[in-house]
Parts: C-alpha cells; sequence; structure tokens
C-alpha cells in the first residue's frame, strides 16, 4: 500500500474498521432482532479477517475482502444512494480510495481510471496538513486550515469537471509511537508562526512517528461552475499569461458549459470610432468570430442586419441554436454565412455593458447544433461581472498605453523635471473642486546652465541638391535615350521638339538647382512625356525598355530616386547611431547630477541640457557637477566624432560631419511652453542665449570667409577668459588620454546681429581604431587638475 502514499508522513498508516465493528458489537445486543441478527451474522464473517481489527497494512487483503468491506460499511454507502453520491474510503489527503459508489466508478471510468491526485497539493503540504491534524486532534489546538481541495478529473468528452472534496474523519484514532516529540506550548507557538518552514514541522513530528489508525470517508461535489467561475476570475485577473499556464479561459468555459467544442471570442467596441477591434494585447490569445480576419469592422456596415442593432442598441443578448435556419430569414443572410465559414452551427453573442455603455461582446460559438441557445445563454449571469471588470481593465490599460506612447514619442517630459508636472498634476486632483477650471502654474526652472551641442552633417544641403540634380539629369538621359532608340516612338510629329525641351532642361540642372526646378521637371515629365511612353501604339520591343525605365522610377514621385536615396540612407544611419551614442552616454551622466536633457534629429544630431538646483531641490548643487558635465559633453562628442569615423566605411554615400559645444557660463531661466510642449528659456535677457545658439554653426572666423566648423573637428565656442582657462584643461586632458590631437587653433568669431566679443577653440578628434575603446574618468581628471 505504501506505493500509493505520499513518500514521507508523519503518520504510519493503518487501515483499520474497529470503531465501526465496535458500533455492530453494541447493535448485535440491541432487543431489535433483525437489527441484531444482521449484526450478528457479519461479525461472524469479519471474524474471519482479524486485520480488520487489529490494523491492514497489505492493500491486497482489502483487494481480496471487497464484498465483506461493502456489507460492513452498508450502512455508510445506501445502496440507494450509490447512483447519486459521489463517495469512497480513504485516508485524509492520501490520493487512494476504495468501496467506491457507482456514481465515483462511474467518473472515473469515464475518465480513463486515471490515479486521483488533489490539484495543487505537493508532499510538502500533505506533510504539514498532516501535522495540523495531529494537533488539533490530539493536542486539541484549533488551527484552521480551510484550503478548499479538488480533483479535476475529466470527462469521456474530454471536458474537465472539478470535484470539491470532503472528508469525514469520525472512524479515526491519532497517537504517538515511542519515537513522537512531546511539543510544549512555545513549540506549538513556534510552528504557527513557521508554515512555510517544512524542515521544521519534520523536525517536531518525525517521519512515522505518529499512528494513524481507521478510515476515512471522501465525498465529492460537482462544483465544476464554481471553480470553472473562480478559475475565470484568476485568469482575467491576470496582466500576462503565464507559458506554463495551461488553464485557458476557453478550457474554463468548456468546464463550464460542458460543450467539448465550445471556442470562445472576443471584440472589443471602440466608442469613439464606431468600430469593433480585437483585443489590444499582443499576448491576447482570443481573437473574433465577427471580426473573423479582420483586425477592425466598422459598426454602422449593415453586414450583421437587425442582430447588429439588438448588441448595440437594445444590449441584449443573441442565442442562436441552429445557424442554418437562422440564415434561411430575410436580413440574417450575411451574418450566418459569415457565421457557417467557420464552421459555426450555434452561437451565443453577449454583449458586456458597465453604467449602460458598451465595451464589447462575448462570442461562445459551437460546430454542433442547439449545443448553444437562449436556455444556457443565461448561465453567462453567474460570470459576466468578472467580464465586465476585465473588459474594462483592458480599455483603461489600453488608453494608459496609448497616452504612454504619445508622451514618449511626441510629448515626453524628461526623469528629471517629471517631478514638478507631478506636482502640479496631484495638486489639481486633490483640490477637491474638479469641476470648476483649474488654472495650472506655468513650470519654470530658474538658475539653471544651460549646454549645448551639436554633431553636423557638413554641406548637407550642397549634398542633398546634388543628389537631386543627379536624379533628375539621368532621368532626363533616359528618356532621350528611349525616344532616340525607339522605332515606334519616332513617328511621332512632337518627338524633336520633345527632345529638344528634355536637352535644355539638362543643361539647366548643370547650373544652380533653383527652388522649383525640380517641381517644374517633375511636371513636365509626367504631362509631356510619360503619356508618349503609355501610348498603346508602341510595339513590343520598345515596351521592354519603356518597362524597365519605369521600374526605376519612385512610386511616389515618379521620379528616379537612385543617388538621393543614398544621400537619404546615408544620413538616416548617421542620425541613428549619433543619438543611440548620445541616449546611452546620457544615462552615465545623469548619474553625476540630474539634469534635464533633449536631443533633436536635423542634418545632424543637436542636444540642450540644463542642469542648477531648481531642477533638483532634493540634492545640493556645486558648480563642480557642471564642470563634470561640461567635461562629459566634449568627451561624448569625441566619442561619437570617433564612431562616425567608423561607420563612415559603410556608408552608401560619404558624409563628414562636424562636431560644435556652446559655452555659456550665466544661469538662465526655462519655462515650458504650454502650447509647444516643450521648453524654451524665459526671458528677453536669456533670449540671448538661443540667438546664438541658432546662428553660430553658421558662423566665420572673424575677417575671413571659413566657417569656424571643420569635418572631424570639435569647435568649442565662448565668450569669458575663464571659460577658455577650463576647457584648455579638458582638452589637455582628453589630448592626454589620446583622443584629440596636439594642435590647437584660437580664434575669434564674427559679430552675429549684435552679439559680438565670442571665441572659439578648434581642435580634431584623433580618429584611430584604439580611441574607440578608450574609457576615461571624471575621478583621472580631478586629480589631473589638482
Amino acid at each position: 500500500m505504501n506505493h500509493l502514499l505520499f513518500k514521507e508522513s508523519p503518520f504510519k498508516t493503518i487501515i483499520s474498521f474497529h470503531k465501526l465493528i465496535e458500533s455492530l458489537g453494541e447493535i448485535a445486543l440491541s432487543d431489535v432482532d433483525y437489527r441484531s441478527n444482521y449484526a450478528k451474522s457479519l461479525l461472524k464473517e469479519i471474524d474471519a479477517v482479524p486485520e480488520f481489527k487489529t490494523g491492514i497494512e497489505d492493500f491486497s487483503i482489502i483487494e481480496k475482502n471487497k464484498k465483506i468491506i461493502r456489507n460492513l460499511l452498508a450502512d455508510l454507502f445506501p445502496t440507494a444512494l450509490t447512483n447519486n453520491e459521489i463517495k469512497a474510503v480513504t485516508i485524509p489527503f492520501q490520493n487512494i480510495t476504495f468501496n467506491r459508489t457507482k456514481r465515483f466508478k462511474k467518473i472515473v471510468k469515464n475518465a480513463g481510471d486515471l490515479d486521483l491526485t488533489i490539484r495543487d497539493f505537493n508532499d510538502d503540504q500533505f506533510y504539514v496538513l498532516s501535522c495540523i491534524l495531529i494537533l488539533n486532534e490530539y493536542y486539541h489546538q484549533k488551527f484552521d486550515y480551510n484550503k478548499p481541495l479538488f480533483y479535476d478529473i475529466p470527462d469521456a468528452n474530454g471536458i474537465i469537471n472539478h470535484y470539491r472534496i470532503l472528508y469525514n474523519a469520525d472512524f479515526i484514532e491519532i497517537y504517538p509511537t515511542e519515537e513522537a516529540l512531546p511539543l510544549t506550548p512555545e513549540e506549538i507557538d513556534e510552528l504557527m508562526d513557521n508554515f512555510d518552514n517544512v524542515a521544521l514541522w519534520k523536525e517536531k513530528f518525525p517521519v512515522e512517528s505518529w499512528i494513524l489508525k481507521g478510515f476515512g470517508i471522501i465525498s465529492l461535489f460537482d462544483a465544476t461552475k464554481e471553480s470553472a467561475i473562480s478559475n475565470l476570475k484568476t485568469n482575467l485577473l491576470k496582466r500576462e499569461k503565464e507559458p506554463e499556464d495551461d488553464i485557458t479561459s476557453e478550457n474554463i468555459f468548456k468546464s463550464f458549459f460542458k460543450i467539448p467544442d465550445l471556442r470562445i471570442g472576443i471584440s472589443i467596441y471602440n466608442e469613439e470610432e464606431n468600430k469593433f477591434t480585437k483585443l489590444p494585447f499582443e499576448k491576447a490569445n482570443i481573437g473574433s468570430f465577427i471580426l473573423q480576419n479582420k483586425d477592425e469592422m466598422e459598426c454602422c456596415t449593415t453586414f450583421l442586419g437587425r442582430s447588429l442593432n439588438k448588441l448595440l442598441d437594445e444590449k441584449e443578448t443573441i442565442a442562436i441554436s441552429n445557424v442554418a435556419a437562422f440564415g434561411t430569414i430575410p436580413g440574417n443572410e450575411g451574418f450566418a454565412k459569415l457565421l457557417l465559414e467557420q464552421n459555426i452551427q450555434s452561437c451565443i453573442f453577449t454583449p458586456v455593458v458597465k453604467d449602460n455603455k458598451l465595451l464589447g461582446i462575448i462570442e461562445l460559438v459551437s460546430a454542433t447544433p442547439r449545443q448553444l441557445n437562449s436556455i444556457n445563454a443565461n448561465n453567462l449571469n453567474l460570470i459576466l461581472p468578472s467580464i465586465v471588470n476585465t473588459l474594462e481593465r483592458y480599455n483603461t490599460d489600453l488608453q494608459n498605453q496609448i497616452e504612454a506612447i504619445i508622451q514618449r514619442e511626441y510629448t515626453a517630459i524628461h526623469s528629471s523635471v517629471y517631478w514638478k508636472f507631478k506636482a502640479e498634476a496631484q495638486k489639481y486632483l486633490y483640490i477637491g473642486t474638479p469641476n470648476k477650471e483649474h488654472i495650472f502654474k506655468e513650470i519654470v526652472f530658474k538658475e539653471v546652465y544651460p549646454l549645448y551641442g551639436q554633431i553636423d552633417i557638413k554641406g548637407s544641403s550642397e549634398h542633398r541638391n546634388n543628389t537631386v540634380k543627379e536624379d533628375l539629369k539621368n532621368q532626363l538621359l533616359s528618356i532621350i535615350s528611349i525616344l532616340e532608340n525607339s522605332k515606334s516612338i519616332n513617328k511621332l510629329p512632337l518627338l524633336e521638339q520633345r527632345k529638344f525641351e528634355l536637352r535644355s532642361y539638362t543643361e539647366e540642372l548643370d547650373k544652380e538647382l533653383k527652388a522649383d526646378t525640380e517641381q517644374q521637371i517633375q511636371n513636365y515629365i509626367e504631362k509631356e512625356i510619360h503619356p508618349i511612353l503609355t501610348n498603346s501604339n508602341i510595339n513590343e520591343s520598345d515596351k521592354a525598355l519603356i518597362k524597365a525605365y519605369f521600374e526605376d522610377l519612385d512610386p511616389k514621385t515618379k521620379l528616379f530616386y537612385h543617388a538621393r536615396k543614398k544621400f537619404d540612407d546615408a544620413m538616416g544611419m548617421i542620425n541613428k547611431k549619433m543619438a543611440v551614442v548620445l541616449d546611452y552616454e546620457q544615462m552615465e551622466a545623469q548619474s553625476i547630477f540630474p539634469h534635464y536633457y533633449e536631443r533633436f534629429k536635423t542634418d545632424g544630431v543637436e542636444h540642450n541640457l540644463y542642469i542648477g538646483a531648481s531642477i533638483a531641490p532634493n540634492q545640493t548643487f556645486d558648480v563642480l557637477y557642471l564642470n563634470n558635465l561640461r567635461l562629459w559633453q566634449l568627451q561624448t562628442l569625441c566619442k561619437m566624432e570617433l564612431e562616425h569615423h567608423r561607420l563612415k566605411k559603410t556608408l552608401p554615400y560619404e558624409l563628414d560631419v562636424s562636431s560644435l559645444i556652446l559655452v555659456f557660463s550665466s544661469p538662465i531661466s526655462i519655462r515650458f511652453r504650454m502650447d509647444e510642449k516643450r521648453f524654451d528659456v524665459d526671458g528677453t535677457y536669456n533670449a540671448r542665449y538661443e540667438v546664438v545658439k541658432k546662428r553660430i554653426d553658421k558662423a566665420h572666423i572673424k575677417g575671413t570667409k571659413e566657417r569656424i566648423t571643420q569635418k572631424e573637428k570639435i569647435t568649442i565656442v565662448y565668450s569669458h577668459q575663464s571659460e577658455e582657462t577650463e576647457y584648455l584643461k579638458y582638452i589637455k586632458f582628453l589630448q592626454f588620454k589620446n583622443l584629440l590631437e596636439p594642435a590647437i587653433e584660437q580664434f575669434e568669431v564674427e559679430e552675429l546681429q549684435g552679439v559680438y566679443g565670442l571665441k572659439a577653440i578648434r581642435i580634431k578628434v584623433l580618429n584611430t581604431d584604439d580611441n574607440l575603446e578608450t574609457q576615461y574618468s571624471y575621478k583621472e581628471l580631478l586629480e589631473t587638475l589638482h
């Protein structure tokens, strides 16, 4: 019998009927003849098997004496109830049963005679629960452990039914062996506080140190519907489906309705767009039968006929027991066809409604007629509240995700300043008068130090114009070649004029590209040339030539897009790489001191940093943090230049970059512009900083026509001697680290519309592969400088 028990137990289990036999002895002495005679006869039969009293440890004795045991237990297992009750003899919490009622036997047979195991019940739980049984029975404690225990048993159709297990232990005795350890009140209290410490329980209740003698009675209650509802609630509450979790919503519904081929679907109703859509989450395994292979469907369609109106307007359940018969009713043909194409013969569509607002539709379908109908549709009322809450949560989660995407992609608020926006929003929520118009306080950060930098693609406008001209010229020459080599087109009277005009445009492209030249040529080709090339009189040999030409055109512009594409691709690759490097390095920079950071992709990558006490009021700000951030900015631009040097070899179009830093030592104020949803400098004086920032990269060295920025070089623009001294120290340090070349250029910058006195340092980045792996630290810099 031991192979049927758990591996370890505090009990030495002995199956015995001694208590029942004692009660039979009392009946044998009674004055009621028929009862007395029956008891005496049965006792005589039992005497042949002394183990019934002393205890059975060999399960084969039970197998050999089934009939006697059945007679002995007749009062506890009435024959009249054997087809109704689900009952058997057992040992509490063990997976052995015998003397089963007919209904119990039928359930196990339909399941394929499987071994019964208690759901979610392991060896450790069994051991602790057995110990609790000892504490309650022998030590007279009142520990309450009411975890419901279930058997999950499939029926003949494979539908899982859930049976609640009830135990009767009236015929069991528990007493200690010599190995049992007596427990003090303090030890019992220790166990009370350590339910999960299985080692402690085994220490206090050694293996087989107690005797469990007798038998228990197990009664099963069919709790399939209740368990299905509970499982469904648990399933619906999960944010994400666990890969190992095989309790799917569809299996739960199958158990609930007892329909083996039941399938479920959900369609979400989008009130704003008046559409049905599928569940909005990637991990949702539930589709929709209404939408079939579509992701969404307009609700204004008449495809579902009167049925749709019943769902949307009246918010009532639709139950169709026979889809084929339903389709013969005028107006239902389209809906029935949609269902029959998916092998749906009966179905239920129930609207999910909260506060008279339609959230979605639960779709239950079966491939068998009459399985789903208006009668069992009422069962959905038991689980609809859970589904309502779930769909409402889905909708809330979806809105939160949408809001998060909008903030991240369109109106992102940097984490360093998020606290101030949050405080203002909380003030609004806690104000207590939400119906009154609330004037939101402007978000301003005063006394912050700005840092501006950029890595710019040199001559991007010139490169762009040259590639446009190259594509236009190649297209014109390609057209001229077709016109000259085509025999069927040569016969057209206007051909010579068109060739002349095409050559004129080609010559025009040798000059500087005007703003409207591209548009003029595009219009001319579309209106004057393409109609000729698509002429129906063109012979077969010319068609192949013309087909090759049209395949070379961009689908949108109908122009050549070869050289320009290489330029655009190269520009995109540079911008993406530079942005990735900057964002990655910025994560480290935040550890210096929290500061505001934003970047923009243009013809290169620009960034703004603002650091100061007002951005992180809970931390002590020192100018040392500004100095550290300035060094970080300079060395990050070095790294971006080096990354471009590596990337340059793989670009489809060769492009160079130059870098620029604008130094501004006076603190300024920045204000969040509500209309533009971005920060900007605040005040007239601070506007000078913005003027310089917008014009500085196009500036020249004073008295020359040379731009202050050059490829593979970093230009640092400043105003004060102290700034020059500071940055020369940084440069010296980075030269020591072999990031910058030894030569340093210093010059004055031309006047910029009222802004004068600007100076600049220019230095080249040392482009070696070793530098790409160079590490540097702020601590080393400080040690070097001091």
